[in-house]
């Protein structure tokens, strides 16, 4: 079986299962882990920021972002299809008790004009605008990178009224491997940064938060309310260590792929390619063929290919380092008879 439902279902390396097993470990709580201090000091320094935080997962992470940043009452402007917004269980009002402002961008990236006009002035009517939060690579939008620009143009109107900036950069290192710019240029920025070690760099489980120190005492602070405090977490870090070490100019391998089966596609009969496949994901829309996409799944499993949905007609196809470029032309052939034998 073929599985391209996600870049988080890889299984760790025969290197970081060998890491986790010989890691050095202390009480990650009392700041005794050499481990996770290695992990946060080479992710801070990757990123250019003063200190980093390891958390269980991309959601803990911005949701300890938006703790942190906000007070009870405040409002987040962040982009309508956000992963943050649709995917992460209402966790900025329910945890933070913050109001989500919404904004449709194009390819996931919000016009500057519109984030300028959607902060709040000061009025007794009016929520605070506390925090602007950013999404690079955008997941519902097919992957896209987020034009390094756009985030300069909004973070620059974010200066100018004093709210900070977040970034939600779970896939952050896909788009810089496929746009070859720099993580430090991204994260400049940026006042806070998550990343995902656990899709596409491979690691088990594990993200990172990044910012100031002062930021990440706090947040530190917030993990642990969570529940997130972590003991001998050495043995969890470590393959994370192996991750930012081995696998992190590979992915261009998995965008290559996801190119080549893009393109495989392109012409096949009834499906379109929702958007510009830039990293490792893949939308493909099944309308045209006759299919929902749950009955379209269905045809691809019994093809012996594991697709996930994205919408009443829409598929997602995610490259991940499971899946080679022999693959990618299996999951071509098993596409075209799902299609063909309806």
């Amino acid at each position: 079986m073929i599985d391209l439902r996600s870049d988080t279902l890889t299984k760790p390396t025969s290197a970081m299962r060998q890491a986790a097993y010989q890691a050095e470990v202390g009480d990650d709580v009392y700041g005794e882990d050499p481990t996770v201090n290695n992990l946060e000091e080479t992710a801070a320094e990757m990123l250019g920021k003063e200190a980093a935080l390891f958390v269980t997962s991309g959601t803990q992470g911005n949701q300890i972002a938006a703790l942190t940043h906000c007070r009870s009452g405040d409002e987040v402007i962040l982009e309508a299809n956000s992963h943050i917004y649709l995917y992460e269980g209402a966790g900025f009002s329910a945890l933070a008790g913050v109001q989500s402002r919404p904004l449709q961008g194009v390819r996931g990236a919000m016009n500057p004009e519109d984030v300028e006009a959607a902060i709040r002035p000061e009025d007794v009517h009016f929520p605070r605008t506390s925090l602007i939060c950013l999404e690079n690579t955008h997941n519902k939008a097919g992957g896209a990178i987020i034009p390094l620009n756009n985030m300069k143009e909004i973070y620059q109107i974010a200066n100018k009224n004093n709210i900070p900036i977040h970034l939600d950069g779970a896939r952050l290192f896909n788009a810089s491997v496929a746009s070859g710019i720099a993580l430090k240029d991204y994260s400049q920025y940026t006042d806070t940064v998550q990343f995902c070690l656990s899709k596409g760099l491979g690691a088990p489980v594990g993200s990172i938060i990044a910012g100031t120190n002062d930021f990440i005492e706090q947040a530190r602070k917030w993990r642990k309310r969570l529940g997130g405090g972590l003991r001998q977490a050495g043995v969890i870090a470590a393959p994370g260590l192996v991750a930012l070490r081995d696998n992190v100019s590979r992915l261009a391998d998995d965008h290559e792929n996801a190119r080549i089966l893009a393109e495989g596609l392109a012409n096949s009969k009834g499906l379109k390619i929702e958007s510009e496949v830039e990293t490792n994901i893949i939308l493909v829309n099944v309308k045209e063929a006759g299919f929902t996409s749950e009955q379209f799944l269905e045809k691809l499993k019994a093809e012996g290919v594991l697709a996930g949905s994205m919408g009443p007609n829409t598929i997602r196809l995610v490259t991940n380092y499971h899946v080679s470029k022999e693959d990618t032309g299996k999951v071509i052939t098993a596409i075209s008879k799902a299609t063909n034998n309806q």
